[in-house]
């Protein structure tokens, strides 16, 4: 495979472990893939674990300059926000806010739904609701949950997709989706990561079909999905030493 025009990643369990840095090894390969081509990297998480687990890593490598940060897209909350770099520092070019309505409603559904299926954590780590503005976030452990503890918790996805389907019923008028590990992500229909692929399109202009898509949920409950259903060509991968042998092999080419 050629280098395409645009690369996208997914953050967590495909760039870095769950809410953690992103590796060495992969943030090597990702400076050097953008110092080649356009990147975008699109998660559920929010622009707040975006810096924490990336740009700052970015910021603190010599090897990354100004020049090559312009070519990056920020795309947090599944593509519900959308940030670029400009005179060196980070500007929003959209933000699909949820209505208080549509948070309240979106709660509630998670709370009632994950007590009622006996999946709402006693003692979780850190809250297990997030209201992120553009999404609403339900994790089933906490937030700051143990890498090893939420793999364990479904290694099948069995419980988050029950979880996903009783919420998606509540809320017919939501985007309801599976996120990472152990997360449920709520936006406004329609708004996925099918739609950030779309609004980078827009802004770049390249097209869909010169972009790749790099993520470890694109299965059919996943928030990966949308993306390989609107045909855009997308590698699945099982976490971040998957994406670094194919960053490397894509380099090497």
């Amino acid at each position: 495979m050629s280098l395409p025009r645009l690369v996208a990643f997914d953050l967590d369990d495909t760039l870095a472990p769950s809410k953690s840095p992103v590796p060495h090894r992969m943030l090597s390969a990702f400076a050097e893939l953008l110092d080649r081509t356009t990147v975008a990297v699109i998660s559920g998480g929010n622009f707040e674990q975006f810096e924490a687990q990336l740009i700052s890593q970015l910021d603190s490598a010599d090897s990354v300059s100004e020049e090559a940060l312009t070519r990056l897209h920020l795309l947090p909350t599944c593509g519900t926000r959308y940030e670029r770099r400009e005179a060196g520092a980070w500007h929003t070019v959209y933000r699909e806010q949820l209505t208080q309505d549509e948070r309240d409603a979106a709660l509630t559904a998670l709370r009632e739904e994950a007590e009622r299926l006996g999946l709402w954590e006693a003692e979780p780590w850190g809250e297990i609701l997030e209201d992120r503005g553009s999404q609403i976030t339900f994790s089933a452990l906490g937030q700051r949950a143990p890498v090893d503890a939420k793999h364990a918790w479904d290694a099948d996805g069995t419980k988050k997709n029950t979880l996903r389907a009783a919420v998606a019923e509540r809320l017919p008028g939501l985007e309801v989706r599976s996120g990472g590990s152990t997360s449920v992500d709520i936006t406004r229909r329609g708004i996925d990561k099918a739609y950030g692929m779309r609004k980078l399109e827009e802004h770049t202009g390249i097209s869909l079909s010169e972009m790749l898509f790099v993520g470890d949920r694109l299965d059919p409950d996943g928030n990966d999905y949308p993306v390989k259903a609107m045909g855009v060509t997308s590698h699945a991968v099982a976490g971040w030493e998957d994406t670094a042998d194919f960053v490397e092999q894509l380099l090497a080419k």
